[in-house]
């Protein structure tokens, strides 16, 4: 047999792997894993142990370098569980920077000054606190996962000190910087795409990544699904919305719907030049063959227009906070806030742009002045009843 459980005692058990044998000494070899559990999260380990035997991943415990557990973490938890496009940013974080400064380190042997030492390292290298804290989450991540496949006892990230992330001003833009922003993008084959990023404060993944058959004209609003991701090796892939929330209608007013049919109408005017009829799976903003925009070109249109128009340069991302930013400024419900901007909580929405609308706090204590001083200047005959 490759592998099989003895039961020490109720709760725990032993896997023995059979690994051949030795053919420097000619004796078998076995490895001897302890699991607590039922039988069956026991019986569980030992086809994923058999599983990393045949496709040659297994790593004998107490041996593992971490170069080698963040080899394998990769293959077999972050390229299933995480987006395209997360995958990437982890792949790139474990390859550039932990596997040169920690990957030589035994996975137990591995402690917290190790850690520190890599972020202060980095710190003093010119990485910004708010990327070495993205080093962190990967670690963390990683060595949790270490933890649940009883590789390690602990997590030893949790024993560091995370540097702090300097608070950045959030750059948007007024009323007036959007208009004079959208006078100068008229011409411009992106002007729809801008306009409904605006209007929507719908990510640029997500407004890239819409379909006709997301655009309710008669309802007036948008369906937001799906997100479109561009990756390094220049592929696009459509995945699914982060989390529950973020799958969300959008509603849009009038002007919106109105600049998205005339949109449309120039889109079928093109495909019918190409022999094409536009159906409900075309993009919504694409090239005119129908491919997918790159999201960088987009952004760098974004930022060119913004320049020719005088306004102060923000990202296209800064859109989605222009868009929240300017309601909260009008009064509008934070949680109608929260449910457009697809936040998966209303504190999320709440620390993010309760402090980028000047005047609310001198607004609320004015309106509370008014509601008080109304009473108390009230005639005596009306304060006595």
């Amino acid at each position: 047999m490759r592998g099989s459980i003895i039961k020490r005692y109720k709760g725990s058990y032993t896997i023995v792997l059979n690994l051949g044998i030795d053919p420097q000494t000619g004796k078998r070899r076995q490895q001897w894993i302890s699991i607590k559990g039922t039988k069956k999260d026991a019986e569980k380990k030992l086809a994923e142990l058999l599983h990393q035997l045949d496709t040659g991943t297994f790593i004998k415990p107490g041996k593992a370098t971490l170069r080698e557990f963040l080899e394998r973490w990769l293959t077999d938890y972050a390229k299933p569980n995480l987006s395209p496009r997360g995958y990437e940013r982890y792949e790139s974080i474990v390859r550039v920077h932990l596997i040169p400064n920690l990957g030589r380190i035994l996975l137990t042997q591995l402690r917290p000054e190790h850690l520190q030492k890599h972020y202060s390292t980095k710190l003093n290298g010119g990485l910004s606190a708010r990327t070495v804290r993205y080093h962190h989450v990967v670690l963390h991540k990683a060595l949790q996962t270490a933890v649940k496949w009883g590789m390690v006892g602990h997590n030893v990230a949790d024993g560091v000190d995370v540097p702090r992330a300097r608070h950045t001003e959030m750059q948007t833009w007024d009323e007036d910087d959007v208009r004079r922003f959208l006078e100068a993008a008229k011409n411009s084959p992106y002007y729809a795409l801008f306009y409904i990023s605006l209007f929507s404060g719908a990510r640029r993944s997500e407004v890239l990544g819409l379909r006709w058959q997301d655009v309710d004209f008669m309802l007036g609003q948008i369906y937001i699904n799906r997100s479109l991701h561009h990756l390094k090796n220049g592929s696009y892939v459509f995945t699914q919305p982060k989390s529950a929330k973020s799958r969300r209608t959008i509603a849009l007013p009038p002007s919106a719907i109105l600049v998205l049919k005339e949109h449309r109408g120039k889109q079928e005017l093109e495909q019918a030049m190409l022999g094409v009829l536009l159906t409900g799976d075309d993009l919504v903003f694409s090239t005119p063959e129908g491919k997918p925009l790159r999201p960088n070109t987009v952004s760098r249109a974004w930022t060119m227009l913004a320049s020719r128009a005088g306004v102060r340069s923000i990202r296209l991302h800064d859109a989605r906070h222009t868009h929240a930013s300017l309601l909260m400024k009008q009064g509008v419900h934070p949680k109608v806030v929260m449910e457009r901007l697809g936040h998966s909580t209303i504190a999320t929405t709440l620390d993010i742009y309760s402090h980028v609308a000047p005047g609310l706090q001198e607004a609320a204590a004015k309106r509370f002045d008014e509601a008080i001083s109304g009473k108390y200047n009230e005639p005596a005959d009306k304060m006595v009843r």
